[in-house]
């Protein structure tokens, strides 16, 4: 019996994350959705290939290195600990379990479930610089972001045995900061080096609306990444594990769910955080913005985002202040870093996910002063001071400064940015050239053919 329920308890696990992976393709569906529809018809066929083509660049990388980088640095930069060989070994892509093997059904699944997260930060960054980027610079900066960047603070921060959890108390149980805040800082590191689009301000340094061209696409594209989302946090947890597996502080005898972090949670208490706090982003984002559609849907993203950090714990009326704090915040800051520092955000990707993500790990370190943030002795309870050294990590070391400084370099050898005149004929010129030139002969092969009879 006990056999058969530990095989019942691997292909429920095996399905569950294979399950959830299925659902996070959905996020990418809404985001390259969401990038067309924001950005204007002369750019189309770029926009969309540009997203599309970091799922091949990311996937190889992310299995190649990726993968690694997550098992071998929790202690960070040897902070609690060397490299963890042993583990790293273990998931590399020349190791036993990185492929068919009948005796493991798990690693496939999970190493997929954390791929799907690495393309969502890649598409974070993607939505930001749309409309005048170098495709090249991008896969470049996404492979950064996907394989690099975001799994080493997920390593330090998103693992039962992270530096940060244990010293600093760190608590980011759905991802505020080890996505939303790095992938949202590492966008702003690219957007100082890259500019503005032409046309974006004026000659006063007013910014100017460029609107986009299909609002319908945009609303579509944002409910998608909604349900997206509901298997991006499925997938955040361990969906079943007995207490002896788990050990620590962790008693009896019922199995459970838990966080990355192997503390207990229910999805119950994940559906109704979800729900409330995307309400209370919503309800925020059609306030302070007037009722602007784009800034509606974006705040229910943005109150998900801000309160993902500590939705395993907080009671529903909390997640969904807390959506609508972080809203409120990150629509402010929007268009105060737009003025002050001339930051042309094309969808306010910064906003939602890197403030909010930001804001969502300070406020969790108040609210859930004093918890637990793990199940074993000796880690720091979750603190302010802990989770704000976090953010700051996330958000400005882990974010921005590689966004910034290899945006630097492409830009140094002359490959960020598109020329300005492409920009201004559009990306797709030469392919809207080359269907023009197809059509005009079929038309003219048509009509001779008609006329010969």
């Amino acid at each position: 019996m006990g056999n058969n329920l530990d095989a019942l308890s691997t292909i429920f696990t095996e399905f569950y994350y294979w399950l959830t992976v299925a659902l996070m393709f959905l996020i990418h569906v809404g985001f390259c959705m969401y990038e067309v529809g924001a950005s204007r018809r002369r750019n189309h066929m770029h926009t969309l290939l540009k997203n599309s083509m970091l799922i091949p660049l990311v996937t190889i990388t992310f299995f190649f290195f990726g993968w690694w980088i997550y098992w071998a640095f929790p202690n960070g930069p040897f902070i609690t600990g060397g490299i963890e060989w042993e583990a790293a070994n273990a998931n590399s892509p020349v190791s036993d379990i990185m492929g068919t093997n009948l005796s493991d059904r798990i690693t496939g699944v999970f190493w997929a479930a954390f791929l799907l997260f690495s393309w969502t930060a890649a598409s974070i960054v993607s939505g930001s610089v749309i409309e005048r980027i170098n495709s090249g610079a991008f896969w470049i900066l996404a492979v950064l972001i996907g394989s690099g960047a975001w799994i080493i603070d997920a390593a330090w921060g998103w693992h039962y045995q992270g530096w940060m959890v244990q010293l600093l108390g760190y608590h980011d149980a759905y991802a505020s900061g080890v996505i939303h805040a790095v992938a949202g800082g590492f966008a702003l590191g690219v957007l100082v080096v890259l500019g503005p689009r032409l046309g974006k301000f004026a000659a006063d340094g007013k910014p100017r609306d460029i609107l986009p061209h299909n609002p319908w696409l945009v609303c579509i594209g944002l409910f998608l990444i909604y349900t997206g989302f509901w298997g991006f946090y499925v997938a955040c947890n361990v969906p079943l594990i007995s207490p002896e597996g788990i050990g620590g502080n962790i008693t009896g005898e019922t199995w459970t769910a838990t966080t990355i972090y192997l503390t207990p949670t229910t999805l119950g208490a994940i559906t109704f955080n979800f729900l409330m706090s995307l309400s209370g982003g919503m309800m925020m984002g059609y306030f302070v913005s007037k009722g602007n559609a784009f800034w509606t849907y974006s705040g229910g993203l943005a109150g998900i985002i801000t309160a993902s950090a500590g939705n395993d714990l907080y009671h529903p009326i909390q997640a969904m202040i807390i959506g609508g704090v972080g809203t409120y915040l990150a629509y402010k800051l929007h268009y105060w870093v737009e003025n002050k520092f001339k930051i042309d955000d094309a969808v306010g990707a910064v906003a939602v996910h890197g403030y909010a993500g930001f804001i969502g790990l300070v406020i969790c370190g108040f609210v859930l002063w004093g918890h637990p943030s793990s199940p074993y002795d000796g880690y720091a309870a979750i603190n302010p001071l802990g989770n704000f050294i976090g953010a700051i990590i996330m958000f400005g070391v882990l974010g921005f400064l590689p966004g910034y400084i290899a945006s630097k370099i492409l830009h140094a050898f002359g490959l960020l940015r598109i020329p300005k005149e492409v920009e201004l004929m559009g990306l797709d010129f030469g392919t809207a050239l080359e269907e023009e030139a197809a059509a005009r002969e079929v038309r003219e092969a048509e009509i001779a053919m008609v006329n010969g009879k």
